[in-house]
């Protein structure tokens, strides 16, 4: 609506000159739709003017031929003045984009050698830039080589080049250049490779340099050229594959050919002195010269580097357009200016269009209208939730307290002021009156509220929320303390729920959110946005504080207003308290959480994502409103759980000991046995460390952070709602899909540094070519394939670019609709998704999706030309899944997240069934156990028991000696022994470097019943490279005991990934005899290998890649993007 109401401005003038101001410089919106097409149709607005100035008599007159040609050489001798305009630029290669012009000499001189023919690299300096045959024949022909074959050189040169000296990504890329290639993109401009060199070089040196070859819109080699650089063939060819005209192409060279060339192509260059000294580069009269491509700026290729080209006066524009016009025709120029001339009183002409000015006007407010219209009609679902009040409001001056700017003022005064405001909106009597609440709306946590009766007498704090929206999730927290802070008092907290999708206007579905998040105020179910209009709402989330009487005291929308309401209230309640309008009844609540059945029956609370160790058949499961993570195997059979407790903090420590937040995405690396945990309300990233049985937080810190570019190491670097993680094993990177401030981050697990990957930080739906240029909208799920929840659409991420690609679903047209959802299967954008929150590619190639709030399993289907998708199984009743993966031979298993139950599906089957998986052994934690265990930890359903009898000796040796299939080993180490001496004798110590450490340890430990009923030395320790190793034990008392040996076994082929067996030894010590001698007790047992699917072999297949952590080398990541409103 703002927009619109800006166009009748535009089109209420008649003055030529002002509209040309304007259309050049439109009103900024940010990434408004209707902004990007009116500045469309204000490029072809301004080419009208641009050429009725040029032959209007106010105007200079055309300059001649010859003063043409002055203008030209003044722009390819650096006058900026007439630069003119930049549509396109070309990049040359070598000594540009990578810094392979070294490499190459050496390589030729490599080439020579083999033929005994004695060169150096400075020979070939004077042939750089002119392609290999001429580059390597040139030297041949200076030094009398007989019987040269270039084309055989030149294979010998490549094989020499690509096999020694321009590996992949081994960093011979220039600095800046990636750079100033995607500032050249977001500037619009098109960018190109031309080079001399042959293809198969132009794509090694690319990928050398970690330039992907789909950042450039066209690359030319010198395959199909017979003339090469100083010939201007390679440029032109260049210029008319992008479509662009010579003219408005800029060359970046290093060589004397190459800026030789582009002026022959009548083209501007910037030369660098990459290669060739300032001096020599001169010889060939470049535009303008700079050190490397690092110094080259946005400025310089737009405007020849003139800082002030807004101060140009349109002479200049005449001069750029008859630059312009040289390259034509001398018969299309006249026939142009006689078309001019003819129209010069008549009319204006632009092409295509002709007419008078007031036709050029009137058509143009028309297309501004048909663009409003259209937009309207694209973002109706958007559009629906405004109303005139939310405008008004916007331009309301009334006054209201000053909030957030007075930070520094002591709180009794700040106190003060908003008492002195509330004095002030009673005695004028202005402020507006609540509507009641109607009463068919539903209400929950209490019966149906009145502000005419149970409210009455209260301060009110109405909760705009809806439960897709993160942002209101970052402010639960804040309305917890003033229930606390206020408890007792005539204050209360309201929850209205405005629902932006379809499914949030369900009962049962807000129902679901009330239990997940622990909402304890009531909430009434604003479902048809009655509330939400009256009072003039435009943003998730905003509060309204409501007075005694039902007066409006304030509103304000967003995050972070702990403070302010903090204020608002407690002056509200002393204000009120002195006029004597309070009144203290309480409002008898009747909660959710009290009377849902299916929390009594699941071990697991609202579960949200998954993860599978398919070496080891294991399943990691986010048991999120348990705060914790539980561990079966892939029949369900517990194995342990990770925050035994159950209790909401941040807290490290052993299995036992840590704590979680409403945990969410898992990743798990195989190779360092390792689970990533995304520990979404303690705004932190966790590692669970299986082998060492500990979770240690790697970035965060517990507080909700507001940093976009990130780059801190470790807990320093503050996080925002991590939801989802993936790991990827070839750079070891863990991405995360950063939900609260709408980014894809990356953590390295080398250096522990954490830093934005992807995205600008403004919630919507664009698609870029790079980090910057794209944006999301609360993306809730990551994995080695996208889906976008928010705006409900698939979009794929690339990892060498940090740019996305839509596959499927969402607005392709306008970023900032995020209103675009539905169920319907179609191609691309034409399918229909509702806050899909689970994604993955499958074995078969295929990305199933997990459609939350349409309560279904989708398959995407990925074909070379198109993308579509499908429902799976359309009788599956599923209640917003969220997490999914793939367990063994097309088995599915999905977090059923508000059954509070784990599915799985076999996609095998011709008809695929959806199953309960069973779980066998979990319980809900448990803050105080029943009874204390003499054990810590419960042995779990994988572990292999081995019973033994102890004896009854007071004291002995336990001698562990465990074998391993043939063609496996333990893990690899060194154990380093040093002498020290203490108390007269010499003791020998023993230490392991992390260093030496190649695979995952084999350790073991010792626990006993009764406690301290016979000790061990080594309590702990490590396996040797041979499975062995020796304890000594004394018994304490002559009773009966038991000993628990366990034992974490990791053994390995050699490049592969390590298999992990459990295995305990059940010692029992029968009751002791008197002068028995010392007993050597033998622990023995032979490891059997699986197969990641779990069953028995004798040769382990080779293991297939992780699901979660991306294909080979593959540059894609696809998201899961949940995005949302506003």
């Amino acid at each position: 609506m703002e927009l619109c109401s800006r166009i009748p401005a535009c089109s209420k003038s008649t003055d030529v000159q002002s509209h040309l101001i304007l259309f050049q410089n439109p009103i900024p919106v940010r990434h408004s739709p209707l902004t990007c097409r009116r500045r469309r149709l204000a490029g072809a607005l301004t080419l009208v003017f641009d050429r009725r100035f040029l032959i209007c008599s106010s105007a200079p007159s055309p300059p001649q031929p010859s003063q043409q040609a002055g203008n030209m050489d003044a722009a390819v001798g650096g006058d900026t003045r007439s630069w003119g305009k930049v549509s396109a630029v070309l990049y040359d290669m070598d000594g540009v984009l990578c810094n392979s012009e070294e490499a190459s000499r050496m390589a030729a001189v490599d080439v020579f050698a083999e033929m005994g023919v004695s060169v150096t690299t400075d020979d070939f300096v004077p042939f750089m830039g002119t392609g290999e045959a001429n580059f390597l024949g040139g030297v041949a022909s200076t030094k009398g080589v007989n019987g040269f074959d270039p084309e055989a050189a030149k294979k010998r040169f490549f094989e020499i080049y690509l096999d020694k000296y321009a590996k992949p990504n081994s960093g011979i890329g220039f600095p800046g250049a990636l750079e100033i290639i995607m500032e050249c993109k977001r500037k619009g401009l098109k960018v190109a490779v031309a080079s001399s060199a042959d293809r198969v070089k132009v794509d090694a040196n690319l990928a050398a340099s970690g330039l992907p070859t789909s950042l450039f819109d066209v690359i030319v080699s010198a395959d199909a050229f017979k003339n090469l650089k100083p010939a201007p063939d390679i440029f032109l060819a260049a210029s008319k594959s992008l479509n662009v005209l010579p003219s408005e192409c800029l060359v970046i060279e290093d060589a004397l050919a190459g800026v030789q060339a582009a002026k022959a192509a009548n083209m501007r260059c910037i030369a660098l002195t990459t290669t060739l000294p300032q001096e020599r580069l001169e010889e060939a009269n470049p535009s303008l010269i700079r050190k490397d491509i690092r110094n080259i700026t946005i400025e310089d290729i737009l405007d020849g580097g003139n800082s002030d080209r807004k101060l140009q006066n349109l002479q200049n524009k005449t001069s750029s357009y008859c630059t312009y016009s040289k390259q034509l025709e001398e018969k299309e120029i006249d026939g142009l200016v006689d078309a001019f001339n003819a129209s010069s009183d008549k009319g204006h002409s632009a092409g295509w269009f002709q007419g008078s000015r007031r036709d050029i006007v009137r058509y143009g407010s028309l297309g501004i209208a048909v663009s409003c219209l259209l937009f309207t009609l694209l973002n109706w679902k958007a559009m629906q939730y405004t109303s005139l009040r939310a405008i008004l409001n916007q331009f309301s001056w009334d006054s209201k307290p000053v909030f957030g700017k007075n930070k520094g003022v002591a709180r009794p005064s700040r106190i003060q002021e908003i008492k002195s405001y509330l004095s002030t909106l009673e005695s004028r009597g202005s402020a507006s009156i609540l509507p009641e609440f109607p009463n068919k709306l539903d209400w929950l946590n209490s019966a149906p509220l009145q502000f005419s009766r149970n409210l009455k007498g209260k301060i009110v704090l109405l909760d705009f929320w809806t439960y897709c929206c993160i942002n209101c999730m970052h402010v639960l927290p804040d309305l917890e303390f003033l229930e606390k802070k206020y408890a007792g008092k005539p204050f209360t907290v309201i929850g209205v729920h405005s629902a932006k999708f379809d499914n949030e206007k369900d009962l049962e579905s807000i129902r679901n959110a009330v239990l997940r998040y622990n909402i304890t105020h009531p909430v009434v179910n604003d479902d048809n946005m009655y509330l939400w209009r009256e009072l003039g709402v435009n943003f998730w989330p905003t509060f309204v504080v409501v007075g005694p009487t039902g007066k409006i005291l304030a509103q304000l929308a967003g995050e972070s207003h702990r403070e302010d309401l903090d204020d608002l209230i407690d002056a509200a309640l002393q204000f009120y308290e002195e006029k004597k309008l309070l009144e203290a009844s309480s409002i008898p609540l009747a909660l959710e959480k009290d009377e849902d059945p299916r929390l009594l029956t699941s071990p697991l609370k609202f579960p949200g994502k998954l993860a599978i160790d398919v070496f080891n058949d294991r399943l990691f499961i986010s048991d999120s409103n348990h705060n914790r993570i539980v561990v079966t195997d892939l029949d369900g059979n517990f194995l342990v759980q990770v925050g035994s407790s159950g209790e909401e903090a941040l807290r490290d420590g052993s299995f036992d000991d840590a704590c979680f937040n409403r945990p969410q995405g898992l990743a798990y690396s195989p190779m360092k046995n390792t689970l990533y945990v995304a520990d979404t309300e303690n705004h932190a990233l966790r590692e669970v460390d299986f082998v060492n049985g500990t979770v240690t937080t790697i970035a965060g810190n517990g507080n909700k952070g507001s940093d976009y570019v990130g780059g801190g190491k470790g807990t320093s670097q503050v996080l925002n709602s991590p939801w989802d993680v993936c790991y990827n094993s070839t750079n070891e990177m863990v991405y995360i899909a950063m939900a609260g401030q709408h980014q894809i981050w990356e953590h390295s697990t080398s250096d522990g540094i954490t830093r934005c990957f992807s995205g600008d930080g403004f919630e919507r739906n664009l698609n870029g070519s790079s980090s910057a240029s794209t944006s999301f909208a609360q993306p809730s799920g990551i994995s080695i394939s996208p889906a976008d929840s928010e705006s409900s659409s698939i979009r794929a991420l690339y990892l060498k670019t940090g740019g996305t690609t839509l596959l499927a679903g969402g607005d392709p047209i306008f970023p900032d609709n995020l209103f675009r959802f539905g169920d319907h299967d179609g191609v691309g954008s034409d399918a229909l998704f509702q806050h899909p929150l689970g994604v993955i590619c499958g074995s078969d190639g295929q990305i199933y999706i997990t459609d939350s709030y349409n309560h279904k399993f989708i398959l995407i289907v990925v074909l070379k030309s198109s993308k579509q998708h499908g429902n799976y199984a359309k009788d599956i009743k599923l209640s917003e899944p969220s997490g999914i993966v793939e367990a063994r031979n097309g088995r599915l298993l999905i977090a059923d997240t508000n059954n509070s139950i784990i599915r799985y599906l076999d996609l095998n089957r011709r008809v695929p069934v959806l199953c309960t998986l069973e779980l066998k052994g979990v319980r809900p934690p448990s803050l105080k156990p029943k009874s204390p265990k003499r054990f810590r930890r419960q042995v779990s359903a994988d572990t292999q028991i081995v019973k033994v009898d102890g004896g009854s000796s007071a004291e002995g040796f336990l001698d562990i000696k465990i074998s391993v299939p043939y063609g496996y080993h333990f893990s690899k180490w060194r154990l380093h022994n040093a002498s020290v001496p203490f108390s007269g004798r010499t003791l020998m110590i023993y230490v392991i470097f992390s260093s030496d450490i190649q695979e995952a340890l084999s350790k073991y430990d010792v626990e006993t019943d009764p406690v301290d009923a016979v000790s061990f030395e080594p309590a702990s320790g490590v396996l040797n490279s041979t499975g062995s190793a020796s304890l000594h034990f004394i018994r304490s008392s002559s009773s009966t005991a038991t000993g628990r040996l366990n034992c974490k076994i990791y053994y390995c082929k050699e490049d592969e990934l390590c298999l992990y067996q459990s295995l305990t030894f059940n010692i029992s010590f029968q009751q002791e005899v008197s002068d028995s001698n010392s007993a050597h007790i033998k622990l023995g047992y032979t490891v059997t290998a699986k197969n990641p699917a779990g069953a028995v072999r004798d040769e382990p297949t080779h293991p297939r890649e992780e699901l979660h952590a991306g294909k080979g080398t593959s540059d894609v990541a696809f998201i899961l993007i949940s995005q949302l409103r506003r």
